[in-house]
């Protein structure tokens, strides 16, 4: 019988040295993560709004399946948001592990060679700005505002508190896109993010993302969502005055309530205890600072594996809304496109039940010379469409600039 192997590899090592697109899988924050390539066993979960409670099965058998006694399988995969396009979950022949940071494990499943080999990581100069005609927005920023205003509209007249919607960029960049070079290019400008590379239908999905659905580690659980925001500035005091005005705004802290009690509401009757800031914090990306609360808790036996907590946890009102089947009709109309991946769970489950999965927030699904990037905004009563619009587009400045280096 065909089991995993393991072995130590050095405390220095990189792990983006092991992704090899268009196939490999990447996901890391702060060093810690894992890359991963070929495929022992690849599941294909059908389209269906119990998508994440099939995948959660499905997934248990093969994970037991390749474990040994000195090697743990790993799953790993990204979901589409609302579950109508098949997924795919790999457990890769060929993985490299950081839990911690002195220890860096490499797992290889059947009789090939322990690796492939290792690319050496990214340098070189960013290529030029991308000009309006290669720039293709849907909706156009007045449809945007339009919906937003339609949403305010449904808000304000029937039981809808929150929704949240959702921009795409088009972007034809006239040469390949290295998924590599870019998600090197994200993760150095904010390492505090998880910072992720996966296969789609047709390319690549790369990404920066601030927020972390939950994580499992034996019995403890954690989860950090976020919602409500404020742009960054290059000058101190701006920058701390948005800070403030963040942490003190009423329709902000609504937004970021509604995260706070959906999150509390399902893992509190899956814990023994259950602890989270009693006021949100402010956290600081690169671009954007966000109202975060932090939960961790003791789960109780027999304890659900990570990816059983993300089925019951997604979609939270920080990518969907609230109530979340009105919200999600709500994007269903109000969207002129399909999400797909963007604002769906990505990360890993491992056969002992841990893992981390973060949302597909900042990112762009990659396609030969083409990209589209996601942007999206939470809207609550007191929201205005123009902030909102502008919101997006700041996002999209962003990622554009990372964009370029890909």
């Amino acid at each position: 019988m065909t089991v995993a192997k393991a072995r130590g590899l050095g405390p220095a090592f990189d792990l983006l040295a092991r992704y090899w697109p268009p196939n490999g899988f990447y996901f890391e924050r702060a060093g810690l993560g894992l890359a991963g390539a070929g495929a022992a066993e690849r599941i294909l979960v059908p389209a269906g709004p119990e998508q994440l409670s099939t995948a959660a099965r499905w997934i248990k058998q093969p994970l037991r399946r390749f474990r040994s006694a000195d090697a743990i399988p790993v799953a790993v995969a990204a979901f589409p948001f609302d579950g109508t396009r098949e997924a795919s979950i790999t457990i890769p022949s060929f993985l490299v592990r950081r839990d911690v940071e002195d220890e860096t494990r490499e797992l290889k499943i059947g009789e090939g060679m322990w690796h492939f080999h290792d690319e050496a990581l990214i340098g070189g100069s960013p290529h030029d700005e991308f000009v309006d005609v290669q720039l293709r927005p849907v909706p156009p920023p007045t449809g945007y505002a339009y919906a937003v205003a339609s949403a305010l509209d449904k808000i304000h007249t029937g039981d809808l508190r929150k929704v949240v919607l959702a921009r795409t960029l088009e972007v034809q960049a006239d040469r390949e896109l290295d998924p590599k070079r870019l998600v090197h290019r994200l993760r150095a400008v904010d390492p505090d993010c998880y910072a992720f590379a996966v296969p789609s239908a047709d390319g690549t999905l790369v990404g920066a993302s601030p927020e972390l659905l939950v994580s499992r580690r034996g019995l403890v659980v954690s989860a950090n969502p976020l919602a409500g925001s404020a742009p960054r500035s290059g000058d101190p005091d701006e920058d701390r005055a948005n800070a403030q005005a963040l942490g003190s705004s009423a329709k902000d802290r609504q937004e970021h309530a509604f995260v706070v009690e959906h999150v509390f509401r399902v893992l509190k009757p899956l814990c023994e205890e259950l602890r989270h800031d009693p006021e949100p914090q402010l956290l600081a990306t690169a671009n954007v600072w966000h109202l975060s609360t932090r939960f961790s808790g003791r789960l109780k036996r027999p304890a659900p594996t990570a990816l059983e907590l993300v089925a019951a946890l997604h979609p939270t009102p920080a990518v969907c809304g609230t109530p979340t089947a009105t919200a999600a009709a709500a994007i269903a109309e109000l969207e002129p496109f399909e999400r797909g991946w963007y604002a769906g769970p990505v990360g890993w489950v491992d056969a002992d039940g841990d893992g981390e999965w973060a949302l597909a927030l900042r990112c762009a699904e990659l396609v030969g010379d083409r990209a589209t990037l996601y942007a999206g905004a939470g809207i609550v009563a007191d929201s205005d469409p123009e902030r909102e619009l502008d919101e997006t587009e700041r996002k999209f400045r962003a990622f554009l600039d990372s964009l370029r280096w890909g």
